[in-house]
């Protein structure tokens, strides 16, 4: 199949490209910048020679978007605004002018778009938005109206021969350097990695094998439409998912960090509390209710199976570097 993935050259698309080129299936990146083989220049924002990619493809899969590891400042709040808005509506145009439109369009979307809940989890059916809970900072709400602007553009855009899933993602968890697991790892193996605030707020994670079957079974399965929780059934406490990383990297312990520490901490690496705050409680309903089956769906299993892709992938380095050393 031919797949074009707008915003392909982070975390997500890179893993999604390897893991589909690898599949024998031909890729396309359109991004601001490209360097490689296969990629394609585009804006993000106007129509341009990029659509020549969109017709005649069989799946488009739009990851575009300002990333979220940033301060939430009210410019870079409206940079990821517009940036995903934007470019949700140019490629819905680009599929409704397409002579040969792509009979799946996947657009990624996120599960901060459910409400900070410690309860019960949010199901697509059940599953509660946020922007109205007590006791939360005001700009949280914000990042939900992102994700629902997001989707919206999606659901708006008049593409009658293309099936539209909108991706409800957790954090995917990959042993790439630079990912979220890197950095959460890194944290846990300099003794930081315990509660944050109590570390009773939920994080809903999948893993990145996974994340890959769960897209490869949405655009398979010509029954299944609209926002779907891609995201692994076994949400934890943030305390319980830094303690299973600790168990899994056999490191004893982890400094807990109040509030106001990690708020030093977000700062001094640039990004924001929300996301470590945040309770994110989601399950897959609609991925189990349609039959699909993760591999690892339980966070320990999946903790063990990333940290020992990470101590393999070092241990190859070593040897590469050994071997290459001078004699």
């Amino acid at each position: 199949m031919k797949i074009v993935i707008p915003g392909g050259t982070g975390q997500i698309g890179t893993i999604l490209n390897r893991a589909l080129t690898a599949a024998g299936h031909d890729v396309v990146v359109l991004t601001r910048r490209p360097r490689h083989k296969g990629e394609i220049h585009w804006d993000g924002e106007t129509l341009g020679p990029w659509t020549e990619a969109i017709n005649g493809s069989d799946i488009v899969i739009n990851l575009a978007g300002r990333s979220v590891s940033c301060r939430y400042t009210p410019a870079n709040l409206q940079a990821m605004m517009d940036s995903r808005v934007n470019s949700a509506r140019v490629v819905g145009e680009s599929i409704a002018a397409a002579a040969q439109p792509p009979r799946v369009w996947l657009q990624m979307s996120t599960a901060t778009i459910y409400a900070h809940r410690f309860d019960a989890p949010h199901d697509e059916a059940t599953g509660v938005f946020g922007g109205t809970e007590p006791g939360v900072p005001d700009y949280w709400a914000y990042s939900v109206e992102i994700a629902k602007a997001w989707e919206r553009e999606q659901e708006r855009a008049e593409t009658p021969h293309t099936r539209k899933v909108a991706l409800r993602t957790a954090m995917v968890m990959s042993p790439d350097h630079g990912g979220v697991f890197d950095v959460l790892l890194r944290l846990a193996r300099l003794g930081l990695g315990g509660p944050v605030a109590g570390g009773a707020q939920y994080v809903s994670w999948i893993q990145d094998r996974d994340f890959v079957r769960a897209v490869e079974f949405l655009i398979d399965r010509d029954d299944l439409a609209g926002p779907v929780n891609v995201a692994a059934p076994d949400p934890v406490p943030q305390r319980t998912f830094m303690r299973t990383l600790r168990a899994a990297w056999c490191v004893p312990v982890g400094l807990p960090a109040t509030k106001w520490m990690a708020e030093l901490g977000a700062f001094a690496m640039r990004s924001d509390t929300e996301l470590l705050l945040k309770s994110r409680r989601v399950v897959p309903g609609r991925l189990l209710e349609a039959g699909f089956a993760f591999d690892h769906a339980t966070w320990p299993e999946a903790a063990e199976d990333l940290v020992g892709r990470v101590r393999d992938d070092r241990a190859a380095q070593a040897v590469r570097s050994e071997s290459s050393a001078p004699r």
